[in-house]
């Protein structure tokens, strides 16, 4: 590492980045590339001498850029936000140059405990109870993704229900969740060997704005215990991916209580808006869960990756997670003086995640971070608004947070044709390049989602969005008219 090369190299790179957000509005945000066009544009093997810096910038401009959906694009819609800001791209700067691999506390300690504090910070933000944070028996990590957050807490419960039943009553765990639950806790299921026929995905509706009802967890929990299972774990969503329902904590923590169930809550997108206090009655409940998890790299202006997972107890992963070999034993770890996240976690390599969220915190402050997730808000409820006085559209969930459900509607009695009309309006829309929109499937049908959340995106972008959904809508129905 020579400095100056550093110093020559780094300020044509902030430059060019710098000149990328300047110009990102230029760029179509859906790539309009196809499969494999990288292939004919780069050589079949590495080159034998040294780039000039300059060619692989160009290289970047020319021929990778064209192939990026461009996230942080003001007409960014689609799936849910990865927030970038200037606090968190010089704090993933800072943490890129020093390089240090934090497992434990003595490979660096301001790097564990730079986390803790930090987490701590953000916990009372969430006003999360005291159980959670690090003076207790509890604290907060930071995971790559709200995916390893479930996981690590699906072994951790695994591993603690089995320490009093038995590792042969594998076969009868049972994992809970709604239907809307993301399928990363699926995936979770597959790795710590849930048999496929335990993980029971209950049915959530329109009724309950597709939130998982108490009482059918109530029932088939019932149902599983005459049978001889052993339920262990229920996983609640505040924000689900497909249109932000909220599940009812508090009626579910107490069912899971009753049956010495692992309760956890995954709030991976809205758990941001819950710093404000109009939003926080969203996660009340939240004190009858074992584990609760909010992704900073969604909606809080943390580069990506950034996933906080809080424990009440922390012994429980550090049992399910730890190993100790020689060449790792130090006085601080076998003393019991230090916390060591490489128990907290599936790999034994970490990155110095919290200075970035430490950068965040400290040079927003919790007053614009408040402002900031208000402001995509209203701008939510302002795309609502030109939904709803559009007759041919119809908002089909209720908006909670920044996200908006909606559809077409079809021509007169043609309510089959609804859902491949909306599915020719998504690709419409998208092929333009302007905007890029995804959708999901709600009760048979096809949705489109509007999803509000990136850093650069101001009214006037959420204007033109709604200028090309509706253009597109007109040539569609004209179309079907014929």
């Amino acid at each position: 590492m020579d400095a100056e090369q550093l110093r020559e190299y780094g300020h044509k790179m902030v430059d060019f980045i710098a000149d990328y957000y300047k110009t990102i509005e230029n760029y179509p945000v859906l790539s309009q590339v196809e499969p494999g066009y990288l292939r004919n544009l780069l050589p079949d093997s590495a080159p034998n001498q040294p780039d000039s810096f300059q060619h692989v910038l160009d290289d970047i401009q020319t021929k990778i850029l064209p192939g990026v959906t461009h996230w942080q694009s003001p007409n960014y819609f689609a799936y849910y936000p990865s927030n970038s800001s200037v606090a968190g791209f010089v704090g993933e700067m800072l943490s890129a140059g020093l390089n240090i691999v934090g497992f434990s506390w003595i490979t660096s300690p301001a790097a564990t405990e730079l986390e803790m504090i930090v987490l701590d910070w953000l916990g009372k933000m969430l006003k999360l109870p005291e159980d959670f944070l690090s003076a207790g028996q509890g604290g907060g990590v930071i995971q790559g993704t709200a995916s390893e957050a479930v996981l690590v807490v699906l072994l951790a419960a695994r591993d603690k229900i089995l320490r009093g039943v038995g590792k042969g009553a594998l076969e009868k765990l049972v994992v809970y969740a709604s239907d809307q639950t993301h399928s990363a806790l699926q995936k979770a299921c597959q790795i710590a060997g849930i048999y496929p026929e335990n993980f029971k995905v209950l049915k959530a509706n329109a009724s309950t704005n597709y939130g998982l009802s108490p009482e059918l967890l109530s029932e088939t929990i019932s149902k599983d215990l005459a049978h001889g299972l052993i339920p262990f774990f229920l996983c609640a969503n505040v924000g689900t991916t497909s249109s932000t329902a909220v599940d009812p904590l508090l009626a579910l923590g107490k069912i899971a209580k009753s049956n010495g169930m692992w309760f956890h809550v995954d709030a991976a997108y809205a758990g941001s808006a819950c710093v404000c206090p109009e939003f926080r009655h969203y996660i009340d409940g939240v004190e009858e869960a074992d584990s609760f998890n909010m992704n900073a790299h969604k909606w809080f202006l943390t580069n990506f990756d950034c996933s906080a997972l809080w424990i009440k107890d922390r012994s429980a992963l550090v049992q399910a997670l730890s190993t100790n070999p020689e060449f790792l034993k130090n006085k601080a770890s076998q003393a019991n003086l230090v916390v060591d996240y490489k128990d907290w976690q599936i790999p034994l390599g970490r990155r110095f995640r919290s200075l970035k969220l430490w950068m965040v915190l400290r040079l927003y402050g919790l007053e614009n971070l408040q402002c900031y997730i208000r402001n995509h808000i209203k701008l939510a409820k302002h795309f609502e608004n030109l939904v709803a006085e559009d007759p041919r559209f119809e908002v089909v969930t209720p908006r909670l947070f920044s996200l908006i459900c909606f559809r077409l509607l079809p021509p007169p009695n043609n309510e089959r044709y609804c859902n491949e009309l909306n599915h020719e309006l998504l690709d419409a829309v998208n092929s333009t390049g302007k905007v890029f929109i995804s959708h999901t499937v709600l009760s048979d049908k096809y949705i489109l989602r509007f999803a509000i959340g990136a850093p650069l995106t101001e009214e006037k972008h959420v204007n033109a969005a709604w200028e090309v959904l509706q253009d597109k809508a007109t040539a569609l129905l004209g179309e079907s008219l014929r």
